[in-house]
């Protein structure tokens, strides 16, 4: 896949409102499908296929492995992400980093410095930011044609049930940030603290968090896992214990 570094997607393309709902979506989908990285859905069915076949698993950072059903993302599957933006990011590095593509459907305040700091390869991403009426459509697209697509959560059930079933069928993984019924995964990040101030002065420099693992199948017994996000240098790690991090209200960030 090739292209000019970071594709936007903005709502004139995807058309917020219309009368013509049908045509509308389906000139939506030729848009996305235009995008560079983008594959035709008759291609990339046939590699899901594979893809299936073989359970292949997208890769995670290091310090997010343990956290994941087979140390990574499987292709097909849901993962849902409440309470950090910067958790939602860190999944999308190693993968995009390796040569995948991704996409961030209706996060319009999604910061692209932090997502790079946080080892996201933002030439390998796409941005639809305000999808407007034809959120499932784009979505849907998408996971027709790129290797993740992280969203915001959907206002209708079922449409979170048809999409999680198109992740499935074309051997995507969908990321939701905040909740989607029928996640294999969810990872709730909690009420964290930043280090690196000093009676008022200071750089802030780690973030300290707890994120618990709840989930069906391999993960139906709940976890707990500590991580600096970031850490020193902007880097995510694990930290040893899991206990110690004080309530939130020093300084919150997502």
């Amino acid at each position: 896949m090739s292209g000019p570094g970071l594709a936007e997607v903005s709502s004139a393309a995807v058309g917020e409102s219309t009368t013509e709902p049908r045509t509308e979506s389906r000139n939506t989908v030729a848009r996305l499908a235009a995008l560079p990285g983008v594959s035709t859905a008759s291609v990339v069915a046939s590699a899901a296929d594979g893809a299936q076949v073989t359970g292949q698993v997208l890769p995670v950072l290091p310090a997010l492995a343990d956290l994941l059903p087979r140390r990574g993302l499987r292709r097909g599957s849901t993962v849902a992400v409440r309470g950090s933006i910067s958790l939602l990011l860190a999944l999308l590095a190693e993968a995009t980093t390796n040569g995948h593509w991704a996409a961030v459907v209706g996060l319009p305040r999604l910061g692209l410095v932090a997502a790079s700091e946080l080892g996201v390869e933002v030439s390998r991403l796409a941005l639809v930011p305000r999808p407007g009426a034809d959120f499932a459509p784009v979505i849907a697209a998408l996971l027709d044609g790129l290797d993740l697509v992280a969203t915001a959560s959907p206002e209708q059930a079922r449409d979170a049930r048809r999409l999680s079933a198109r992740a499935r069928h074309r051997g995507a993984v969908l990321l939701s940030f905040g909740p989607w019924p029928g996640a294999e995964v969810e990872l709730r990040c909690l009420p964290s603290r930043w280090t690196g101030l000093d009676r008022g002065n200071g750089f802030l420099r780690e973030r300290e968090v707890l994120v618990d693992v709840v989930g069906r199948g391999a993960v139906a017994r709940p976890s707990r896992a500590a991580l600096l996000l970031p850490g020193a240098g902007g880097v995510v790690r694990r930290v040893d214990r899991t206990e110690g991090v004080a309530p939130a209200g020093v300084v919150k960030a997502g």
